[in-house]
């Protein structure tokens, strides 16, 4: 959105239009209310790679903001209910970029709040299976007290067109895992941001993992508000023919001795599979002592496919630890393909004489390659049945 000046920056005397762009992250204009942004043509930068037309009903559309079913484990120390409106806590982590995000949360009725206490460890899954094929909006809080300790992991499955927000509020010396979970059914489309406020020595590990869907976009957005918070982001994604998996990061440091490591990882295959990954840090004036390092590796594996990949670092002070950003997209390796077909790694002397299939190969590669983000949830069973869901895309299999 246009300002009439920032950071000094003001609008050349011959322009006549009255602005300059935004000239930081964090200065992108901000509303609950849908009212307030303009339609959707796709040329906006929060849109520019993301099949707009697609999904008119859920950024010009009316949405169905009503409740809808939820399974989830019954776990001392975690409380889930629908609460108003009015709550609180709606609003206190974030607030929408864009129109999608807005229209959910001018539309939601209630909102579902996960609410973690105590300090010792537990983890809880909750499940959503039966929104149906009609555009809907939700609203999600997850709110850890101080010093509790908790591992939440968010299921999508079946088909659905949903927009939604979800607020995930740390409190000091708070302990929280977050998993998205999307394997959503062939035709659904998600649209999804995630705002997090970490506070004081508090500890965030947000993941996101998309195997399903045929449009799904999930956007996280993390502030260390506190000193000594702490980020990890991690994201594994999988596309196939005709799929669009999209997540836009962003990381604002805005305290001291903040720390941030940003490592998303996917992989292509079949003809219009697309990924598009977007990387925002901003190192605030107030965040000395940070130490951040942002990262996204693409493996493609068939002709046909497309990923796009952006990392950004803004620093605004030079108190710093240190800071970094790296991206790389790439095909197999041919020596590597050729050393595991012609030695293998398995016991077995017969199979290591006669090496393995090129096909054995790439799932090898690919496997390893994807495990790296698995191996670090920190829930054993959802991370053998990840592995699982992997081996069946590598096979062009339905089960996931």
């Amino acid at each position: 959105m246009p300002t009439s000046e920032q950071h000094g920056i003001k609008e050349h005397s011959d322009g006549r239009f009255g602005f300059v762009p935004v000239q930081t992250r964090n200065d992108r204009f901000t509303s609950v209310d849908v009212a307030d942004f303009a339609p959707v043509t796709g040329r906006e930068a929060v849109w520019k790679l993301s099949p707009v037309k697609k999904f008119t009903d859920l950024t010009a559309g009316v949405l169905d903001g009503s409740v809808y079913p939820i399974e989830s484990t019954d776990v001392a120390g975690v409380d889930v209910a629908w609460v108003n409106r009015d709550d609180s806590r709606v609003g206190a982590a974030g607030a929408p970029e864009e129109r999608a995000a807005a229209n959910a949360w001018s539309s939601f009725e209630r909102a579902l709040a996960i609410t973690i206490s105590g300090e010792e460890a537990k983890e809880v899954t909750l499940t959503r299976s039966q929104l149906g094929a009609g555009p809907r909006a939700a609203h999600t809080i997850i709110e850890a007290k101080p010093f509790s300790r908790a591992t939440i992991i968010l299921e999508n499955t079946g088909e659905a067109r949903l927009s939604e927000n979800v607020e995930i509020i740390l409190g000091e010396s708070a302990n929280l895992t977050v998993v998205s979970l999307q394997e959503w059914g062939d035709t659904a489309v998600h649209l999804t941001n995630h705002f997090a406020s970490v506070g004081r020595d508090a500890r965030l590990k947000h993941v996101v993992v998309s195997l399903g869907g045929s449009i799904v976009r999930v956007n996280p957005s993390v502030r260390l508000a506190g000193e000594g918070s702490d980020t990890d982001l991690l994201g594994l994604y999988f596309a196939d023919a005709g799929q669009h998996l999209e997540q836009q990061v962003f990381v604002h440091h805005d305290a001291p001795n903040s720390r941030s490591r940003v490592t998303y990882k996917g992989a292509l295959q079949g003809q219009g599979a697309r990924t598009v990954w977007i990387g925002d840090v901003l190192i605030g004036r107030n965040a000395a002592g940070t130490d951040s390092y942002e990262q996204n590796r693409n493996l493609v594996l068939t002709e046909g496919t497309r990923a796009d990949s952006i990392p950004n670092l803004e620093i605004e002070t030079g108190d710093i630890k240190g800071a970094g950003h790296a991206s790389a997209t790439g095909r197999f390796d041919d020596e590597q393909l050729f050393y595991l077909q012609s030695r293998g790694i398995t016991e077995d002397e017969a199979l290591q004489s006669r090496g393995i299939t090129e096909d054995e190969a790439r799932r090898l590669v690919v496997r390893g390659f994807l495990s790296e983000i698995v191996q670090q949830i920190g829930s054993p069973a959802l991370e053998d049945r990840l592995q699982l869901a992997i081996e069946a895309e590598l096979l062009g299999t339905e089960e996931k």
